[in-house]
């Protein structure tokens, strides 16, 4: 394929697959930034999980949000359950890698706070524990999952799933989407009078 010819079609591809997902995904989206914006704005967590490239993601999202993204404002209680190599390690060695963000859920997640799980096929074992720790304790559970939403569809109270089986196509519709919800949960933190926590000098 010529270079030309291979851009077109990359770009093409990748434009499809953007007004498939804003389609499909608005209403649900919209749910979504509620959902979060309220739960940090009354200081509850929000614990986000994912494998591999998602990993990268779930990192990423607590990066944007502890930090900030494009406004100042105060930082958010949005914690990373990929983070801490020795809860992993030793969890993982000691018990099994399929509960140990669900067990990050018991520690750190409250009543009313929320879980996001990011997950390709929506068939990662240790994100859907994490849902279902997430349901005992009355906590949101949101999923970023390609089309389906595989196992994990019946266990997120919000469902993301963009429509591809492509798993660098659908990894590049996550970064999208959550830097979308990072923009507009931003800027209602940004818009409330009273802030969450004062900023530091």
């Amino acid at each position: 394929m010529a270079r030309n010819d291979f851009t077109t079609h990359l770009l093409s591809v990748a434009e499809q697959l953007r007004q498939a997902a804003t389609t499909d995904l608005a209403d649900r989206m919209e749910r979504t930034i509620d959902c979060v914006a309220d739960a940090l704005m009354q200081g509850r967590p929000m614990l986000v999980c994912g494998n591999g490239g998602s990993a990268s993601d779930a990192m990423h999202i607590a990066g944007e949000l502890v930090g900030r993204f494009l406004l100042e404002r105060p930082g958010l209680k949005v914690i990373s359950l990929v983070s801490d190599v020795a809860v992993l390690t030793a969890w993982s060695n000691d018990y099994s890698y399929d509960t140990v963000f669900a067990r990050q859920v018991e520690a750190y997640g409250e009543r009313g706070g929320i879980v996001l799980g990011l997950s390709t096929s929506g068939n990662s074992k240790n994100v859907i524990r994490a849902f279902e720790q997430a349901a005992r304790m009355n906590m949101t559970t949101i999923a970023f999952t390609g089309e389906g939403g595989g196992q994990i569809a019946p266990l997120a109270d919000i469902l993301l799933d963009v429509p591809s089986r492509s798993t660098p196509r659908i990894q590049e519709m996550h970064i999208c989407l959550y830097h979308y919800l990072c923009e507009k949960v931003e800027q209602r933190v940004a818009a409330q009078k009273s802030p969450i926590a004062p900023v530091l000098e």
